[in-house]
């Protein structure tokens, strides 16, 4: 394969560079009909690593995996108004099954609110039937127009978390808490930072009061939003008629939440670590955190024998890092190809080891990235470690490897990200180097609009610790009481 000559850089066209990495890489492939994606074994493994972490956080919280159907009855989405006119144009639907046209559409499930609501209705008659905390890990389909793999494709995989509770404090505790666990597993797991904050009413989620969401910053300047958090306050409640008997015996409706983490995370992952080189994976999601590539040639069996010794060595070490550690020995492939290949596909450790390490001499772990990983003076990648303590140097070094990729993500963050205080500078900014931009804006929805269609800016949103100041609205000039993130998204 002829790939690592092939991969654009992605410090000169991103774009085409990550659609090549995406296919080199072996992470996904183009499905079939529009739009569609097939997760290949190395792809889906690091969205398993992520299903991991976060399905115990879950699970602790005292949330409860479960499933509901594919197919949602027409009916159900437009029993509440606001949630079917901002899915509309997205949706498939089916109109004829088993070679009959149906009494009935039946909706592809674009999320899982309708479908799971009902049931609800039938689940709750007392304050003792709540809270209900079911989560659900499933696959959704929305009609999109332009498609990118994993950013934007018309079928996806995800999580959503679907709560019903007896107040509204109640509800709002787990919105707050779904948007922490998710903030926690982008700095933990995928070392990216971003600014945890709420939408604006038109940028919000059809049919929530009001939506978290976890906005990252790619390398072209452009924001992803990573996950939400909505707080539905009683609006389906009401079209689902979920309803319960309190305590004094008085009839009330239930207050609701819904959270989503989708598989486009892991396009922010691969767009924002990766380098000219190829992916750069942080160790906790690498499927592969170690190879150990064998150098042939004399005495084949010993250097063999002993790349297994040090495969066991660093397995045998209580490890964070779940991924596998291999030995790449198969003869008909150059050392050369399998470490352009490791390096390629962001495997942060590689170890060659031949006749010379396997009497006796030093190893040379060789880190995917470069740092400070054998002392504070040594800047490379290259740590030497003898046989004896690998397993625990493998270990430390994987530890560094994570904490770099976190701080050098932060650094881009806080340096893309600038005040503005005037409308001429937010358009040279968007016609430039682009990033999240600070503004006062008086929340008027027809501001908002001017700005998108002026600049293609949105609002991504209010960060939670945005204080209240004084200012004048950056596009209009009115009075405004906060500065909200702007920037163009994916």
């Amino acid at each position: 394969m002829a790939y690592q000559n092939t991969l654009p850089k992605k410090s000169e066209d991103l774009s085409a560079w990550y659609n090549q990495i995406v296919l080199s890489a072996e992470l996904a492939d183009y499905g079939p009909a529009k739009g569609t994606m097939i997760f290949r074994p190395y792809g889906y493994r690091i969205w398993e690593l992520v299903q991991e972490a976060m399905d115990k956080r879950i699970k602790d919280h005292g949330v409860d995996n479960a499933y509901f159907p594919l197919f949602i009855p027409e009916s159900f989405l437009k029993r509440e108004k606001e949630h079917v006119e901002g899915f509309a144009p997205e949706l498939a639907v089916v109109t004829v099954g088993g070679g009959e046209e149906l009494e009935e559409k039946l909706v592809v499930r674009p999320t899982s609110e309708t479908i799971m609501y009902d049931a609800y209705s039938r689940w709750i008659q007392s304050w003792r039937d709540l809270p209900i905390l079911i989560n659900q890990w499933n696959n959704v389909v929305r009609w999109e127009k332009r498609t990118y793999l994993f950013l934007r494709t018309t079928e996806f995989l995800w999580q959503e978390g679907h709560t019903a509770h007896a107040t509204h404090e109640d509800a709002v505790d787990t919105q707050k808490w779904a948007m922490q666990m998710y903030a926690d597993i982008y700095k933990e797991y995928f070392a990216l930072p971003g600014i945890v904050g709420y939408k604006s009413q038109s940028e919000k989620f059809a049919g929530a009061d009001a939506t978290l969401t976890y906005e990252s910053l790619m390398p072209e300047g452009k924001a992803l939003q990573a996950c939400t958090s909505h707080d539905l306050g009683q609006n389906f409640a009401k079209a689902f008629n979920i309803s319960f008997q309190d305590k004094e015996g008085k009839s009330e409706y239930a207050w609701q939440t819904s959270w989503g983490f989708s598989t486009r995370s892991l396009g922010g992952l691969f767009m924002a670590h990766g380098d000219d080189k190829g992916l750069v994976l942080p160790p906790k999601l690498a499927p592969i955190k170690v190879v150990i590539l064998p150098v042939l040639g004399k005495d084949d069996k010993k250097v063999l024998d002993f790349c297994e010794e040090i495969k066991k060595s660093i397995k045998a070490v209580d490890s964070q890092f779940l991924g596998k550690v291999e030995v790449l020995d198969q003869d008909w492939k150059s050392i050369g190809w399998k470490a352009s290949d490791a390096e390629m596909r962001g495997i942060p450790i590689i170890i060659p080891v031949g006749l010379k390490e396997a009497e006796g001499g030093d190893i040379k772990i060789q880190t995917r990235i470069e740092g400070y990983f054998k002392d504070e003076n040594t800047y490379g990648n290259l740590v030497p470690v003898t046989s004896e303590n690998i397993g625990a140097e493998v270990e430390r070094v994987l530890s560094l490897i994570q904490g770099r990729l976190l701080e050098n993500a932060q650094k881009f963050l806080k340096e893309n990200t600038h005040i503005v205080n005037s409308y001429d500078e937010l358009k040279k900014y968007m016609e430039t180097t682009k990033g999240f931009l600070k503004a006062f804006w008086c929340e008027d929805a027809t501001c908002e609009s001017k700005i998108k269609e002026e600049t293609k800016a949105t609002t991504r949103c209010l960060p939670l610790d945005a204080p209240e100041e004084s200012g004048k609205c950056v596009y209009c000039g009115k009075d405004a009481t906060h500065r909200w993130i702007f920037a163009q998204a994916y």
